[in-house]
């Protein structure tokens, strides 16, 4: 085991008599070659200079310049304590960088979570983001709407991309674009090309579930009202869309589904939509966060990035 060195009482008085301006000033001396032309060159008098490099020895507790006829030379210990400095200089820099990276949103750490259904476009929009923002620490978290909106209650998230903010949370939200929902069925279904279909025609059809706590189900529930639909596999709740894409081109039944879920399988011919009045249902996606908790910098770019560009990443359909 390593043991920690504190230091000493002593160590800490002299360490706070020490003053950045006194670092500075053992630089100017070295090289502007003399006292004058440093003093003129910090725009002070010879005095002051003098003065202030007499409490930077008294501070360290040792001479750093050589008095020779020539000027002020750095001797060993000046030499060893402007090596130091520099190093200093460079730390101070990294960190006035750093601290102007945290306030442009440039750098900083940022959590986004995202609802499962988003995942079809927010990692293509997430790696832009961060392509123009290289140096931010950033966590990228998936889950359905309940979970989403868990993590920005118990703010584990500093936004959260979705479609329906929570009634119970009062939060702020930037809009990205449409969000269209449909209804899915395989190519060979009963309904499928029919046009202009009532709702009713999906009396006794059966359905593919997502699983409670969603916001596709919590959509489906809004949807379908008081029209008699029965379960397709009674019991069974699917937990992501891919389950139910799969389920569907299998034949099983049919879903409601984002549209953004499916352009790949539509095109390819494996599912297709029904036309039923009422469809789409369009809703929106957003960048929601807590009203009662300011974005950090970074926080704000992303979501003005996304409200933004956002919309160039959503899936056509």
């Amino acid at each position: 085991m390593v043991a920690m060195i504190k230091p000493t009482a002593f160590d800490q008085a002299r360490t706070r008599q020490i003053t950045f301006a006194q670092l500075q000033t053992l630089i100017a001396i070295t090289e502007a070659g003399s006292l004058v032309a440093a003093a003129e060159a910090l725009n002070m008098t010879p005095a002051a200079l003098t003065a202030r490099v007499k409490g930077l020895e008294e501070a360290v507790g040792v001479t750093l310049f050589a008095r020779t006829p020539s000027g002020l030379r750095l001797n060993a210990a000046g030499e060893v304590a402007l090596g130091h400095i520099s190093t200093i200089e460079r730390a101070v820099t990294s960190m006035l960088e750093a601290m102007e990276d945290l306030r442009s949103g440039r750098g900083g750490r940022l959590s986004v979570a995202v609802v499962s259904t988003a995942k079809y476009f927010a990692p293509r929009l997430i790696a832009a983001f961060v392509a123009e923002h290289p140096k931010l620490e950033l966590k990228f978290l998936i889950g359905n709407r309940d979970e989403t909106m868990a993590l920005l209650r118990a703010q584990d998230a500093d936004v959260a991309l979705a479609g329906r903010p929570p009634a119970d949370l009062a939060v702020e939200k930037a809009l990205i674009g449409p969000h269209p929902y449909v209804i899915i069925a395989p190519p060979n279904h009963r309904l499928a090309g029919r046009p202009g279909l009532k709702r009713e025609a999906l009396a006794g059809e059966a359905f593919l579930f997502r699983e409670a706590g969603s916001g596709t189900r919590s959509l489906f529930d809004y949807f379908l009202g008081d029209t008699a639909v029965r379960q397709a596999q009674p019991g069974i709740e699917l937990g992501s869309n891919e389950t139910i894409k799969q389920a569907v081109m299998a034949g099983l039944g049919v879903a409601l589904i984002s549209a953004h879920t499916i352009a790949a399988e539509i095109a390819d011919g494996r599912l297709v939509t029904l036309d039923i009045e009422g469809l789409p249902i369009t809703r929106q996606w957003y960048v929601v966060h807590r009203a009662d908790r300011p974005l950090s910098p970074a926080a704000r770019a992303f979501q003005d990035f996304a409200r933004r560009r956002g919309a160039e990443f959503l899936p056509k359909t």
